[in-house]
Parts: structure tokens; C-alpha cells; sequence
């Protein structure tokens, strides 16, 4: 379902629903949300220190997101950041007031977990650069391409070329996010759906073996089959073992891959390192790869 994009003057929220953010990181944010001429109101308890990873409990958490959806005025809830924690009260959301008053939802990492939920309920929602990541010189072009995203402007990915790339081209919904929570959907009630649309997947802090079995989990679970296309973002400092696994990411990636035909594209700018571009979870797209250069444009 379409949502309504931002104009000037809207009132939008940030909360916490995972990890912790310190207060000097959340000032700067709002103070460019602001530029963009933006109303914003933070989370009441944001900075809540009654646990020593998560920002708050499960429920000041939980509390804090509900609130949010459930507010006729707000037009965007922006996560402040990832981390660890959006499961542990995602099945306790009421989205009835969401439905009532849709709104977008921005994030990624660990914020895939609700892009998968929403995309379940029928909405679009962003997967982009988070609060946590403006104090990042580097991530300058990834804020902007949020800017953009949230205001409606056209919005278009373009990824090297890669030697790795399965040439072809493919018109579909856009769903995924972080590999790691898209096999954590398994067998819960916000399971992963990718049957005929190009999947994005991309990963941080991983070994190559566990990469490995993680698409293996996928594609055990019939959800490499029916793709129309896979796109592979960033892979950020993924080690190996002291016995080395053998196959870089690209060969274990296509290696999943080889009994299928849809395209497959390497190198886009999607994750834990800049830049992360903003893309519209759930929305249908153009997805080109070739040798030299890859690209999806949003409709």
C-alpha cells in the first residue's frame, strides 16, 4: 500500500528498539532531520539506563514503538539504530493503529525484523541509514539518499560490475535486509516471503562458514527458489577460520544460486559500510545486472 511521502513541516519520531544510542548522536540527527525542515519528536525512554545493552527493557522498548504507531500525527518513526533486540517484543506490537494511520518505518540491520512484518501487512517501508550512523563523515551521500527517499524524489541504485555478476534483468518487489535476521524470520510468524521477487541480503561481522550456512538455511528452506532476482550488498569484515573455509562470498553466494536462472548482482552499496543507500522495502523495482555496472530503479 502507498504511503505518503514527507513534505515540510511533518512531525516524525525516533525511537529505540534495539541497542543503545549516547545523547550526542541523537542530537546531531535531529538537528539535520530539522534542516529539512522536520518536526521531531524522540522516544520518551531513549535513553533509559535500565539495561546495559538494550535501549531500555522490553517493554519501555515495546511501549515507546507502540506509542509511535498508534500516533495519528506522526508521518515517519526512524530507528536509531540496530544492533540486537527488535524480536524479543516484535509479536507483542498492535499495528492496528498503524493501519489505521500508516506511516514509514526507516532502519536497517537489525530493523529488518519490522521491514519484514510490514511488508506482511502490505506497506513499503525504508531500509536505510540510521540516527547512529550521522556522525559519520562517510555517510554523508547515504543521509542524503534518505533525504530524498523520505521526500519522494526518484530514487535509483547503481553497483559496479562485478566478475561475479549473473547477467540478466528483472522487474519485482524488493524485500530482505540483513541475512542474519532474514534466517532469524524462519518459522516465526514474520517469515521471510521472497517467492518471485529480487531478494537483498547483506551482512556484518560474520565467518564465511556461517555465511555459508545461513544460505544454506535459505535455500533449505525454499526461499532461493522461486526468486526473480538476489542482490548482494555489502559484506563488511567477514573473517575466516584459521583452517581457511575455501570460497570467498561470491562463490558460495552463486554456489546456492546454481540451480537457478534469475540475475544475480554483487557489490551494491546496501549495509554496514558507506554508502548505504536508502531503497523502499516492498516496492517493485527494476533490477539490471551486467559485467560492468548493476542498477535498480524504483518505480
Amino acid at each position: 500500500m502507498d504511503l505518503m511521502y514527507l513534505s515540510k513541516g511533518d512531525l516524525i519520531g525516533i525511537t529505540a528498539p534495539a541497542g543503545k544510542i549516547k545523547e550526542e548522536s541523537l542530537s546531531l540527527a535531529v538537528s539535520v532531520l530539522e534542516s529539512w525542515g522536520l518536526v521531531v519528536n524522540s522516544a520518551k525512554n531513549i535513553f533509559s539506563d535500565t539495561h546495559g545493552y538494550f535501549a531500555g527493557t522490553d517493554e519501555e522498548r515495546r511501549q515507546d514503538f507502540q506509542e509511535m504507531l498508534d500516533d495519528p500525527n506522526l508521518k515517519a518513526i526512524i530507528c536509531a539504530r540496530g544492533g540486537y533486540g527488535t524480536t524479543r517484543f516484535i509479536d507483542q506490537l498492535d499495528f492496528t493503529g498503524y493501519l489505521k494511520f500508516p506511516k514509514w518505518i526507516v532502519g536497517f540491520s537489525d530493523v529488518t525484523a519490522l521491514h519484514l512484518k510490514l511488508h506482511q501487512l502490505g506497506f513499503e517501508s525504508i531500509h536505510s541509514v540510521m540516527p547512529i550512523q550521522f556522525t559519520k563523515p562517510d555517510h554523508k551521500e547515504s543521509i542524503e539518499s534518505l533525504r530524498r527517499m523520505l521526500f519522494g524524489e526518484r530514487t535509483q541504485l547503481k553497483a559496479k560490475g562485478s566478475s561475479f555478476n549473473r547477467i540478466g534483468s528483472t522487474t519485482a518487489q524488493v524485500v530482505g535486509g540483513n541475512l542474519t535476521l532474514l534466517v532469524d524470520s524462519l518459522g516465526t510468524s514474520t517469515e521471510v516471503q521472497t517467492h518471485g521477487k529480487i531478494l537483498v541480503i547483506e551482512e556484518v561481522d560474520e565467518y564465511r562458514y556461517k555465511i555459508d550456512r545461513m544460505l544454506n538455511q535459505l535455500k533449505r528452506a525454499n526461499k532461493l527458489h522461486q526468486l526473480a532476482g538476489l542482490i548482494v550488498g555489502h559484506m563488511t569484515d567477514i573473517h575466516d577460520t584459521e583452517n581457511s573455509f575455501g570460497q570467498t562470498v561470491e562463490e558460495l553466494t552463486l554456489e546456492k544460486a546454481a540451480d537457478f536462472a534469475y540475475p544475480v548482482g554483487f557489490n551494491f552499496p546496501i549495509g554496514h559500510e558507506a554508502p548505504n543507500y536508502a531503497w523502499r522495502h516492498g516496492a517493485i523495482a527494476s533490477f539490471t545486472v551486467g559485467k560492468d555496472k548493476s542498477s535498480l530503479v524504483f518505480e
